[in-house]
């Protein structure tokens, strides 16, 4: 895969200043060719948070300034991309409407209140979940903290690999959802299991099977209600594969 593709992978997924002429001659329609490259972009973004987080409670912040930190970071790094994603599906989702309103109540901007609720409720969950891992050493938490979004982006590709794209012409996630190969899903799923255990260990691996167990539940439900998926359940299922690696790591 060429170079080009990652940085093009990393400038879409985060607000990290990479230059434009390292993705030039990417196109969008290409961007799923990229997939493979998810993990790492995990890799850096929960490497830089934990980094933060760890940081902040170690200079005399405390473990939960330390924890509101990662979360931050998290949220700036990647522009509130996968959280505005969680809102708008939890907007549609909930409206109890027909399939076509749903999606059109996830395309308003407009942050309703079961997007402001799921919004609030991913955020504590995420915090609390990173204060009870505060028992760790440095370096293990550091461990854990880094493999949370890469988890969290490794699992999306269950929701593009042989997926149906929910809405009529294109959108942000049209070039990901039904595009990826199987070459490029199991290139993914494998990139994200070797990022984990180099990372930790067994524990994290179960861990991150556990996540991915539940991130397809989601994205067959995701199915189910709205005839496939969007740009939308895609940042919803990163983030909801962040909080349940988290979560699985405590209830081990």
């Amino acid at each position: 895969m060429k170079l080009s593709l990652f940085w093009a992978t990393l400038q879409f997924l985060t607000r990290l200043p990479v230059p434009e002429r390292w993705g030039a001659g990417v196109h969008f329609q290409q961007y799923w060719r990229g997939v493979p490259y998810f993990p790492l972009v995990g890799l850096i973004v929960g490497g830089l948070a934990g980094l933060v987080s760890l940081s902040i409670s170690q200079s005399g912040g405390g473990m939960y300034i330390g924890a509101m930190g990662y979360v931050l970071v998290l949220a700036l790094l990647t522009g509130g991309l996968h959280l505005d994603g969680l809102a708008d599906t939890c907007d549609g989702i909930f409206s109890a409407r027909q399939r076509k309103k749903m999606l059109e109540i996830m395309r308003d901007s407009r942050l309703g209140t079961y997007g402001g609720i799921a919004l609030i409720f991913c955020i504590l969950i995420k915090t609390l979940a990173v204060v009870e891992l505060y028992y760790y050493s440095f370096f293990d938490l550091l461990a854990v903290l880094t493999c949370a979004p890469i988890v969290g982006r490794t699992a999306v590709v269950l929701l593009m690999y042989e997926q149906r794209y929910a809405r009529e012409g294109e959108g942000m996630g049209s070039s990901y959802i039904g595009r990826v190969t199987s070459y490029s899903a199991a290139l993914t799923l494998l990139g994200g299991a070797v990022l984990v255990m180099a990372l930790g260990n067994w524990q994290g691996l179960t861990a991150m099977m556990i996540t991915l167990f539940v991130i397809y539940g989601l994205a067959l439900y995701f199915n189910y209600r709205l005839g496939g998926q969007t740009g939308d359940t895609l940042g919803a299922a990163i983030e909801a594969g962040e909080v349940m690696f988290l979560l699985a790591m405590i209830w081990q």
